[in-house]
């Protein structure tokens, strides 16, 4: 079943639940809403390779990274300010690798979506996911020598963190699909128009 949402046309496969020139704000706030749940829910298991894949699908790659560093903010200021890690040098630097690994991330996911065929959208956004997830995990670790945590990287953990990333795509990709559905900002009309 192919998700219309992800359309054939010219730009390549795209998530469009709302008109292109809302899609920004939308994405914006269906990453940094999700972020905060995530935050909040699980602390220091936020997906960004999901949120990286849905930015790129959704938004060209400029505007894709900008979301995504919206997202990371609202992470470090839930984790900071409600959550209240510790601040020392190394949870800060870490905030920051977890950022970059995030923008890389998204920019692996948006090369992902530019190089593959149209077609069998779910297959695209599973093949974008394992790219971002790979990505986001390798930044991760190559910092670990210079700031520990390599206990954090066995195959169970890895493994967990994957299938919620996945999970968290599927609900994402899900809200999405609702909202093209739904359609609260007359999102058809303006395709018509």
């Amino acid at each position: 079943m192919a998700f219309s949402i992800l359309p054939s046309h010219g730009d390549g496969f795209r998530l469009h639940p709302v008109a292109p020139r809302l899609a920004p704000m939308f994405c914006f706030a269906l990453l940094t809403a999700s972020c905060a749940l995530a935050s909040f829910g699980f602390a220091c298991v936020t997906p960004f390779a999901a949120f990286a894949v849905v930015a790129a699908a959704m938004l060209p790659l400029r505007q894709a990274l900008l979301v995504v560093t919206g997202a990371w903010l609202v992470n470090q200021t839930i984790g900071f300010g409600a959550l209240h890690y510790p601040v020392d040098a190394g949870t800060i630097v870490w905030g920051f690798v977890i950022g970059a690994a995030a923008l890389l991330a998204t920019a692996a996911s948006s090369m992902v979506l530019g190089l593959l065929p149209r077609g069998r959208t779910p297959l695209v956004l599973a093949i974008m996911l394992v790219t971002a997830y790979a990505v986001y995990e390798l930044a991760l670790l190559a910092a670990t020598p210079f700031l520990g945590g390599e206990g954090a990287f066995t195959v169970a953990i890895v493994t967990r963190i994957a299938l919620t990333c996945a999970v968290w795509l599927a609900g994402l990709v899900a809200i999405c699909e609702i909202v093209r559905l739904v359609d609260p900002f007359g999102h058809k009309g303006a395709m018509s128009a």
